[in-house]
């Protein structure tokens, strides 16, 4: 890779990588530590404070399809820049507060922001920048992004213990105007995939008809989808799981944290591959791997010793499963179309991860830890299913392209 083309990587994982950590970590992830220093202060219930994510996902899949129209008329870096606005004006609203409906209006700006910025319009700006070849530099923003709530949980605490939780607030609004703003506006390098010779942009990486296109984006949405819906239900209640098998509240938060660092462990695989990843194959092994997590715990029951290899299954599948969601828009679908179908998948995956953690944790209050894992590994086979229709579907393509070059 030449010089040049190093640095516009880099500059643009550096700008993106920046701008993500505090937008998941002033948004998403807040409520982490802030939530319970907020909710009395409020007089609200901890699950109402804690219902603000809940807003934000379902208001960012709303308004996740018509993210990816703009996205395509004014370029990434304008609609992350309106990201980094509507962010500031939201948190400015959850520092002034004083009840539940400026509380709710907030986290309703903040959605609106999600959708703006955060995950799909970061990963289209790269895509604007490096076309075809930007799944490594996706891969690596990943790795940094999954680190927002190790970063930003401690800078919370301290920052709410020095001055108090409303002025926190406002530190988190300067850094989105202040910081995101500008780097948005005026740090990403300039979009190259629309300038590529010989229309570029414009070449899927797969030879599908309109009819087929239309059934690809159907099962990566299904697949997604569902896999999202299981990642987002059982993750809050991991702990919870742990403790019914037998695990102690410390071997608890270690197997917690493990699972957290094999899930970095495998964006960091998927950056070593770079181009020569196969998102649909990584799809697939990473459902099958949290396929095997669950059915692991099924076939032998709930145990401590099988908590292990329940992590190391679950953690590194999950991981895998993560980079993968993002990618397979670009292994399908050509640069141009990424950040319009990334975003129309972002609506049926931001509703899934709203509902998700309710439904699982009623599961597992009023059924236990077995449904709540047949649940998941049948919900996880199912999206093998569609992940395994969507690789029939690509090889299907090759072959008709093999096919008839060889005749001409």
């Amino acid at each position: 890779m030449p010089k040049s083309s190093r640095f516009r990587s880099a500059q643009t994982v550096t700008v993106l990588a920046v701008t993500q950590l505090i937008g998941w970590g002033t948004t998403f992830d807040m409520l982490g530590v802030m939530g319970r220093v907020v909710a009395p202060d409020l007089g609200l219930a901890n699950e109402v404070v804690f219902a603000g994510m809940t807003i934000m996902m379902v208001v960012s899949a709303i308004v996740g399809p018509a993210t990816g129209r703009w996205l395509g008329r004014y370029g990434a870096a304008r609609v992350l820049s309106a990201a980094s606005l509507t962010f500031a004006l939201g948190l400015l609203l959850l520092a002034a507060a004083n009840g539940i409906m400026l509380y709710a209006g907030a986290w309703i700006i903040i959605g609106i922001g999600g959708a703006f910025g955060l995950s799909a319009p970061a990963y289209t700006a790269v895509v604007e920048r490096e076309g075809a070849n930007g799944k490594r530099v996706i891969a690596i923003l990943m790795l940094f992004t999954g680190l927002s709530s190790a970063i930003f949980w401690p800078i919370l605490s301290l920052l709410n213990e020095a001055v108090g939780w409303r002025l926190t607030f406002l530190v988190c609004a300067a850094l989105q105007f202040f910081v995101c703003l500008p780097l948005h506006l005026f740090a990403l390098p300039k979009p190259i995939a629309i300038h590529v010779d010989g229309g570029t942009a414009e070449i899927a990486p797969v030879p599908l008809s309109k009819a087929k296109q239309r059934k690809a984006f159907l099962l990566i949405a299904a697949a997604t989808t569902i896999s999202t819906f299981v990642t987002f239900g059982i993750s809050p209640s991991l702990l919870e799981i742990f403790r019914q098998s037998g695990a102690s509240p410390a071997f608890a938060l270690q197997l917690g944290s493990a699972r957290g660092i094999l899930g970095i462990s495998a964006r960091f695989l998927d950056m070593l591959l770079g181009r020569r990843g196969n998102p649909v194959l990584s799809a697939a092994m990473g459902i099958s791997l949290m396929m095997m997590s669950f059915v692991t715990m099924l076939v032998a029951s709930p145990s401590t010793p099988l908590l292990v290899p329940f992590v190391l299954f679950y953690g590194f599948g999950t991981g895998v499963m993560t980079v993968a969601r993002a990618l397979l828009p670009l292994a399908l679908f050509s640069p141009r179309e990424f950040g319009l179908q990334s975003a129309r998948l972002s609506l049926p995956q931001n509703l899934a991860n709203a509902i998700a953690p309710v439904i699982f944790t009623a599961i597992l209050d009023r059924a236990g830890t077995g449904p709540a894992l047949a649940a998941c590994a049948v919900l996880a086979a199912l999206s093998l299913v569609f992940v395994l229709m969507l690789m029939a579907l690509v090889r299907g393509a090759r072959a008709s392209e093999s096919a008839i070059l060889k005749i001409s």
